[in-house]
């Protein structure tokens, strides 16, 4: 199948595995023209009461989905002689990937300023309050010492009583390091994080059940207070994070397979476009998993030895889309309230989003589910950035598909890479497309 016919089938499988999202948008629009807020206050009220049901809920499963996914996937792994040279270079990897695409992701929004467009549709009254609120937390110190030294939980009980995500991750991930390295004792503990993490997943199933009334509350909101122009001006959003995703695509995973393999970049490409077109489709790194490792494994000549070991870690730790667009989402809202960001901020939302990103869920919807974890971090709340998350769920979707997409090929391309490094990679059929059998 050629490239562009495969981007319309990618296109197709996105539109019609979201419809319900697309309808509940499109509903929303619609509904936001026909009852403007000024002239039917009590239906601006219900709409408002649902969006704020799906945002909590969200708020809801947030510190227990981080606390033992971070348990789980770092005590999963063993020690350090266990997880191997394997090990350590997939770290290396995503680590490289990841923070380039925080980088991008910084560059770009600071290039392009996506929020200030959206600012004269946040009251001032709401922009001050979040402003002071950010003040307040940066009265404690300023600079990168001070930011380290309230990584540093006091006491992890009061860090989660108070919902202090920073420190709380920093326990768990202190805490998770040690069951990997006591041996077999550590086993019920382990049990019982995954048992919760299994929980919460369930759990987000259920809270993403909301997604389409929950978006569609969010979208008419937004249109009856603000007018159907406000998409204009939240254009530069999406073109933000599509640029990103485009450097990241075409310009990063090159260079990394150029620079540490010899492996034909776009041979892999088109090894791999089925999954990429699944991940597309069902905004799921989780979902596409069976289809990655069916890809690397028949189409790219990667060994079960490799595919086995990174594509299942990757699909659950390695989310450099999730990271990028969390990086520019936050410039975004931070701008249209109003909040100026210094270096030592920017340096401490880069690492956030790069710790909140390897803990998201695999599944669609858990980019902006994590970005309370940073948002917490700059002493704000959803509460208060509720206009801002309301335009940022209603783009969620296409954005979703878009970063997972990423995650993905981010997943395949490590894969590739150590398997060329190991010698586990069979070139002759990842440069043969006759031998190649189609996987979806």
């Amino acid at each position: 199948m050629k490239l562009h016919w495969q981007i319309l089938v990618a296109l197709g499988l996105g539109a019609k595995r979201n419809w319900h999202i697309f309808i509940a948008l499109i509903l929303g629009v619609v509904v936001g023209i026909c009852f403007p807020a000024s002239s039917y206050p009590l239906v601006n009220k219900i709409l408002v009461v649902v969006g704020q049901v799906f945002i909590k809920s969200i708020q809801m499963i947030v510190i227990p989905l981080v606390v033992s996914a971070i348990i789980v996937g770092i005590a999963s792994m063993g020690n350090s002689k266990q997880l191997g040279k394997i090990g350590l270079k997939m770290i290396f990897y995503y680590g490289i990937i990841t923070i380039v695409a925080v980088a991008i992701g910084f560059s770009l929004a600071f290039l392009i300023n996506p929020g200030l467009g959206v600012n004269v549709f946040i009251p001032n009254n709401v922009a001050m309050a979040a402003q002071n609120s950010f003040e307040a937390m940066q009265k404690g110190g300023h600079g990168i010492s001070q930011l380290l030294l309230g990584m540093i939980p006091q006491n992890p009980l009061e860090s989660l009583a108070k919902g202090e995500m920073v420190p709380l991750m920093v326990f768990s991930i202190i805490f998770a390091l040690a069951l990997a390295n006591i041996g077999d004792i550590s086993r019920p503990i382990v049990s019982f994080f995954e048992s919760v993490f299994a929980t919460m997943m369930k759990i987000t199933d259920w809270v993403m059940v909301l997604a389409t009334p929950g978006i569609f509350a969010l979208t008419a909101t937004a249109v009856s207070t603000y007018g159907v122009h406000i998409f204009g001006n939240i254009g530069s959003y999406i073109l933000t994070f599509v640029l990103g995703v485009a450097i990241q695509i075409f310009v990063t995973y090159p260079l990394v397979l150029k620079l540490f393999t010899k492996v034909n970049v776009f041979a892999l490409y088109r090894a791999v476009a089925e999954a990429l077109m699944v991940a597309f489709g069902t905004a799921s790194s989780s979902a596409t998993l069976p289809v990655t490792i069916a890809c690397c494994e028949r189409r790219a000549g990667i060994s079960n030895k490799i595919c086995s070991f990174v594509l299942p870690l990757g699909a659950t730790m390695n989310m450099d889309g999730t990271a990028m667009l969390q990086c520019i989402a936050v410039v975004f809202l931070t701008q249209a309230y109003g909040i100026p960001l210094d270096l030592g901020i920017v340096f401490l939302i880069g690492f956030l989003a790069i710790i909140a990103s390897s803990t998201s869920a695999g599944i669609p919807g858990a980019g902006l589910i994590t970005i309370a974890l940073i948002l917490n971090s700059l002493g704000l709340s959803h509460e208060q950035l509720v206009q801002g998350f309301a335009f940022l769920f209603a783009l969620d979707r296409f954005t979703d598909m878009l970063r997972t997409m990423v995650n993905v090929m981010s997943d395949t391309v490590v894969a590739a890479a150590i398997a060329d490094n190991e010698g586990e990679i069979d070139y002759d059929l990842l440069g043969n497309q006759d031998i190649k059998k189609e996987v979806v």
